[in-house]
């Protein structure tokens, strides 16, 4: 435990934090990479390049000196981080670095102002930090491991099938290559895959949602094709489109993640989907009419046209079933996609929309797509009075900010 001198210590630096923040990780992480160049095996690149992992530390830091004298408020943020790390293979000896680094990073960027004292209490609370996620860490690190089928760190998985579902997108079936059984998942969840590509320095992970529902002897991610190869943005879901065939073997974590579905509720269930943020929609529209056949579920999937939309002959199957909606909106339809009706609505989903046509005050709300698709999303929805209790989330990468 802090004591209060270094409780108030760490509340006076929030000002600081919140101007400088990002400035402090973006050189956090500089100094660290500079020392450790080993832990690039471990992180992003494109989220590097793009900020992303930056702006996200920095939020956290700022919120763990926020609540500093109450770290259970911001402990549903600590095991959401502590899934990614459980999923990218970070241990215990990895927090050492991480506080050296911090530290050095705060006294480099804010220089006579971070005094001895301000770096001592951070030292304190960093540390107290730390033992939280490494507390949290363990517990599923061990789940992972001792649940049927599970397993530790990464395992090889056969390339079983490989199947194109749009222009962008391309479905992995993957089978493990010992051929035991596998551990089972909660909709929503993902898994990580680890590449060694050749004539690269490091190896590359990326978290990608599964795409199907559990219980089956597979798992199933639908990977989008993103530009900008050979850069780290696309580097991996280009090489997975072009390099990776059946028959291939790709490491692959234990599922992991907190974006999942609530099968204790049977409230009516809206699954809200921009692009291949469909993937973890699926695998719940999945699961909901396995095991839960007589709650409602409207699922709303919005694309560009009919030659991006991936996976619309499964979800159109099971739009058949009574209790079973789902709605199609496309905002650059082709002349096909009109002469044929491939969509219901020509657009953007809109909070009139909405109103009009869902269920509002009774249903829970899961979304996931690009980030101004969730924008908007979060907006129609709490302006249409939806508790933010209903509202369920999920970031591709690092967690970012939905009321910017």
């Amino acid at each position: 435990m802090l004591d209060q001198k270094t409780i108030e210590i760490i509340k006076s630096t929030v000002p600081v934090l919140e101007k400088h923040g990002e400035t402090i990780t973006t050189r956090f992480y500089q100094l660290m990479f500079g020392d450790h160049p080993e832990l690039l095996n471990i992180f992003n690149h494109a989220n590097q390049k793009q900020g992303r992992q930056q702006k996200a530390l920095a939020g956290t830091v700022y919120a763990a000196a926020m609540y500093i004298d109450n770290l259970e408020a911001i402990l549903p943020v600590v095991k959401q981080i502590a899934h990614k790390h459980r999923s990218l293979g970070i241990k215990p000896e990895h927090y050492p670095i991480v506080g050296k680094h911090l530290l050095l990073a705060i006294k480099d960027v804010l220089g006579d102002a971070a005094t001895d004292e301000i770096i001592n209490a951070w030292a304190e609370a960093y540390n107290v930090i730390a033992d939280a996620f490494i507390s949290v860490e363990a517990e599923m690190y061990d789940e992972a491991t001792q649940q049927a089928g599970g397993w530790d760190g990464f395992r090889g998985f056969i390339v079983d099938r490989k199947m194109v579902e749009s222009d962008v997108i391309t479905s992995f079936y993957l089978k493990p290559e010992d051929h035991n059984g596998i551990a089972s998942f909660i909709p929503g969840q993902y898994i990580s895959i680890k590449l060694e590509i050749e004539g690269e320095e490091f190896t590359h992970i990326r978290q990608y949602s599964l795409s199907d529902a559990p219980g089956k002897d597979y798992y199933r991610i639908s990977v989008k094709r993103e530009a900008g190869t050979p850069n780290p943005d696309g580097m991996v879901s280009n090489y997975l489109h072009d390099r990776v065939n059946e028959g291939d073997i790709l490491k692959v974590s234990t599922p992991a993640g907190d974006f999942v579905l609530n099968t204790e509720k049977n409230t009516p269930l809206v699954l809200l989907s921009g692009g291949v943020g469909l993937t973890p929609m699926m695998s719940m529209l999945k699961t909901v009419v396995d095991i839960q056949p007589g709650r409602n579920v409207t699922f709303i999937h919005a694309a560009a046209n009919s030659n991006v939309h991936a996976l619309r002959a499964e979800v159109e199957e099971l739009a058949a079933l009574e209790h079973v909606n789902s709605f199609v909106f496309y905002d650059s339809p082709t002349e096909e996609d009109r002469m044929n009706n491939r969509f219901d609505v020509e657009g953007y989903i809109t909070r009139k929309w909405l109103k009009d046509k869902v269920s509002i005050e009774e249903a829970d709300f899961y979304f996931c797509g690009p980030v101004p698709f969730m924008k908007a999303m979060n907006r129609s929805l709490k302006e249409l009075g939806v508790n933010e209790g209903r509202i369920h989330f999920e970031f591709f990468g690092p967690k970012g900010n939905l009321e910017e």
